[in-house]
């Protein structure tokens, strides 16, 4: 429905998301969002997994998505949501696809909670359907 049949299930085997990512599919009592990937949660507060297929990186996250991508796997790990998650592994970026949507909430959020430093990307595709969704890959210059 997103057009994400290609994300998840086919490039990636490993999920890391912030707390408040997470906190959404917790409200509905759903401990594991990702059941089909190996989950992990960057969170302080945080305290214990409620799921076992969760894992929570309470501190060293740079660290623990590194030793991540050392990983022997010919699949990627998918950052799902959080600003200030995305803007901690900012450097750990290998591509980035980006979802808009023709929608306007307000005054939004930043993408990424990190200071002004510039980072470059370059446009790989872009891929559009019928209801306004636009799809674009970037890939680390």
């Amino acid at each position: 429905a997103l057009g994400f049949d290609d994300l998840p299930n086919k490039r990636f085997d490993t999920i890391v998301q912030g707390r408040a990512s997470y906190d959404l599919a917790l409200k509905e009592g759903i401990t594991s969002p990702y059941a089909h990937l190996r989950e992990c949660v960057a969170s302080g507060t945080l305290e214990k997994s409620p799921d076992p297929n969760v894992e929570i990186i309470a501190d060293d996250l740079v660290g623990k998505v590194r030793e991540l991508k050392a990983e022997d796997s010919e699949f990627g790990i998918y950052l799902c949501g959080g600003s200030k998650v995305a803007g901690e592994l900012l450097d750990e970026i290998d591509e980035l696809v980006i979802k808009t949507y023709p929608l306007v909430y307000g005054s939004g959020m930043p993408m990424f909670g990190a200071g002004f430093a510039i980072s470059e990307f370059t446009l790989e595709s872009v891929r559009a359907f019928g209801n306004g969704v636009l799809v674009r890959s970037y890939s680390r210059k």
